[in-house]
């Protein structure tokens, strides 16, 4: 009976799912808060911070909701089956980055503060400001190309405000709906930096 009123509950989640955009982002929220729990394990089996396997199991809830809106999961396992391997990868792929990262930085022996420090001070300062002044145009661009609720979501959390204020302010049930939606702009963002035309 157990097993019954679980798949139950499977079903009404991928259903919530499939559903409009409206009732989608409610079962987003429950499907997120179900195994969140599998945050905590991560950092004890992976020997990774809170951060890093939070950020694995936000990209891993995203690809779960995509697969599932998309009839990529097919149901041949239970839906927690499914998440926990794919939480899993995205724990090691954050592990062989970090490691990566770390040997990179040992490896590339000039970056740009070295090459900066050649040059005259005045002329540091103002190659300084033309790169600060390109990134932020380069920023304020791809947000744009985000559409105007990611960009406002985006600017919100990088003025320091939080996601129950985010989901007050814009209108989100509560602050892990927002914090998906949230994931997912940056996640856009991201795919945004990694296109050479920025589209």
């Amino acid at each position: 009976m157990f097993i019954f009123n679980k798949v139950l509950k499977d079903d009404a989640l991928l259903q919530g799912l499939q559903a409009g955009t409206t009732q989608r982002r409610l079962y987003e929220n429950k499907l997120y808060e179900k195994y969140h729990y599998l945050v905590r394990e991560a950092c004890f089996k992976h020997k990774i911070s809170q951060d890093d396997a939070e950020s694995a199991y936000s990209d891993a809830i995203l690809t779960v909701i995509e697969h599932v809106v998309s009839r990529r999961f097919e149901g041949r396992s239970e839906l927690k089956t499914y998440l926990t391997q794919i939480f899993t990868n995205k724990c090691v792929d954050n592990i062989r980055k970090n490691t990566t990262n770390k040997a990179e930085v040992h490896t590339n022996s000039i970056g740009l503060e070295d090459a900066l420090a050649w040059l005259p001070d005045e002329t540091q300062s103002a190659v300084r400001k033309l790169i600060v002044e390109s990134e932020i145009e380069t920023l304020q661009q791809r947000l744009r190309a985000l559409g105007d609720k990611c960009r406002e979501m985006i600017l919100a959390w990088g003025e320091g405000y939080s996601d129950e204020e985010i989901a007050q302010t814009m209108g989100y049930n509560t602050a892990a709906v927002a914090k998906t939606s949230r994931l997912r702009c940056l996640e856009k963002l991201k795919e945004k930096y990694k296109s050479p035309f920025g589209d």
